[in-house]
C-alpha cells in the first residue's frame, strides 16, 4: 500500500492481526522471515515501515506522538483491534507510547530490547558514515559497503544499513530512509516515555544478553510502566536479537501468545 501519508506495509498470512515495528534506519522487510513464520502461526502479520523510513512517506514531523498517531491511523485504515503489537527498539519505543494511548486496540504488547528510559544519542559515526555515500561516484552495493566501513566496522550492521539502498533510477543508487531529516531529529529517538504513561496489559520485554539496551536497574522503571510485563533474555544474542538467534527469539515470542 502506497499513498502520500499512508504507512507502506507488507501483510503476510491470515488470522488475529499481529504489527511488527521496525527499529531506526530499518524498514518492515527487516521481519520478513520471522514474520513468515508467525503467519505459518495463524497470525495476519503486518510488517510496517514507520515514516521516514522504507517505502512509507517522508516528513519534517518525527516524534513518537507522530508515529504512535501513524499507526492508529494505519489500525483504522485497515480496521484493525485486539492485535498483538512488537516493536524493536525505536520500534519499540513507538508500541509503548501506541499500548498506553489505545489499550484498547492492544491485546499483548511485545518489546524487544529496549526499555522506556532516555537514552543520549549513540548514532553519530553510522549517520556521519551514511551522509558521506557520493551516489555520483557508487555504482554498487560494494561500494557502498566500502565506503561505509570507514565509519562502521561491524560488518552485520552494515548489511542491516546497506538494505536501504535502491536503484532510484537506471545506473542511480540511493537510500530510501529520508537520511536528513532522521540526522537532525535523532534525538527524538532516545526520548523517554511519559511519566504517567502505563499499560495494563500482557507485556514481553525481550533483551539480548550481550546486550546493553536494558539493564537490571530498568527492570524497576519497565515494571512501573507495564506492571504486568515479563522479561526474558535471548541468549547469544546483542541489540539484534530477532537476527542473531531468530530460533529462540521466536520460541520466547510464541510461548508468550499462547
Amino acid at each position: 500500500m502506497k499513498d502520500s501519508k499512508k504507512l507502506y506495509s507488507n501483510i503476510l498470512g491470515k488470522g488475529k492481526p499481529f504489527v511488527i515495528l521496525h527499529g531506526f534506519l530499518g524498514m518492515g522487510d527487516n521481519w520478513k522471515t520471522l514474520g513468515s513464520q508467525f503467519a505459518e502461526n495463524g497470525y495476519e502479520v503486518h510488517l510496517v515501515d514507520q515514516r521516514n523510513h522504507g517505502r512509507s512517506f517522508h516528513d519534517t514531523d518525527f516524534s513518537y506522538e507522530t508515529l504512535s498517531a501513524d499507526l492508529k491511523q494505519y489500525c483504522n485504515d485497515y480496521q484493525l483491534s485486539n492485535i498483538v503489537l512488537l516493536g524493536h527498539s525505536m520500534g519499540g519505543k513507538t508500541a509503548m507510547l501506541f499500548a498506553t494511548q489505545y489499550p484498547e486496540l492492544v491485546s499483548k504488547l511485545l518489546i524487544a530490547d529496549i526499555s522506556p528510559r532516555f537514552y543520549p544519542v549513540h548514532h553519530d559515526a553510522i549517520l556521519n558514515g551514511l551522509s558521506q555515500l557520493d551516489f555520483s561516484i557508487i555504482k554498487s552495493r560494494g561500494e557502498a559497503d566500502k565506503s561505509l566501513a570507514r565509519f562502521v566496522s561491524e560488518v552485520g550492521t552494515r548489511m542491516f544499513l546497506l538494505k536501504n539502498l535502491y536503484w532510484k533510477e537506471k545506473g542511480q543508487l540511493a537510500l530510501r530512509m529520508n537520511l536528513d531529516v532522521l540526522s537532525e531529529q535523532v534525538s527524538e529517538v532516545g526520548e523517554p516515555l511519559p511519566v504517567s504513561a502505563k499499560f495494563e496489559g500482557d507485556t514481553l520485554f525481550l533483551r539480548g544478553d550481550k546486550s546493553e539496551y536494558i539493564s537490571n536497574q530498568d527492570e524497576r522503571i519497565i515494571h512501573a510502566h507495564f506492571p504486568k510485563a515479563n522479561i526474558v533474555t535471548i541468549s547469544n544474542a546483542g541489540h539484534w536479537l530477532h537476527a542473531e538467534n531468530p530460533d529462540e527469539f521466536y520460541d520466547a515470542v510464541v510461548t508468550f501468545l499462547l
